[in-house]
């Protein structure tokens, strides 16, 4: 279970701390400790991964409250961005990277929590809802503002500019 799992798990906590590895690493190791001392307590009215991702989600936030992160500076992001095919390339997607994923992480939790089912793991809105556990219309209303909020700070960054203003 915990090699099916442990991918997603760290790649959502790893996106949640800004890309922090040790709070990552430390979320994942707490969310797999409930997990094994809490499998006894699923009934089964939901779908497993279900379970798993609203374990994940009360993890990260937890843990959020408790170290009171902070993003991230854009040297330290920059360093996680994969190489591209020329050194121009890699400059204008290494910006890119660096202003989607610090506009990701400065979005309030429950939002940036919304973005992340829903674009890194893809989950369905009414997963999330489970995970989330909310209601579909909340989830929507949360992605919406998360979308909102990304496009606004997104569209003041010069690499997404529109070149037609």
């Amino acid at each position: 279970m915990y090699e099916a799992c442990k991918d997603r798990v760290y790649s959502i906590a790893l996106y949640f701390f800004h890309g922090d590895a040790s709070a990552a690493a430390d979320a994942s190791q707490q969310v797999f400790l409930k997990l094994f001392s809490t499998m006894r307590s699923y009934r089964g009215d939901a779908r497993f991964e279900t379970w798993l991702y609203r374990i994940v989600v009360n993890v990260c936030l937890d843990s959020a409250r408790a170290r009171k992160a902070q993003p991230r500076g854009e040297s330290e992001v920059l360093e996680r961005v994969p190489a591209a095919h020329s050194v121009e390339r890699q400059f204008v997607d290494a910006q890119r990277a660096a202003a989607v994923q610090h506009a990701v992480s400065a979005l309030p939790e429950k939002l940036r929590m919304a973005i992340l089912l829903r674009y890194f793991d893809e989950l369905s809105y009414e997963e999330m809802a489970g995970a989330l556990d909310c209601s579909m219309g909340t989830v929507a209303s949360r992605l919406s503002r998360g979308h909102k909020l990304l496009a606004e700070r997104l569209a003041a960054h010069p690499w997404f500019a529109r070149k037609d203003k």
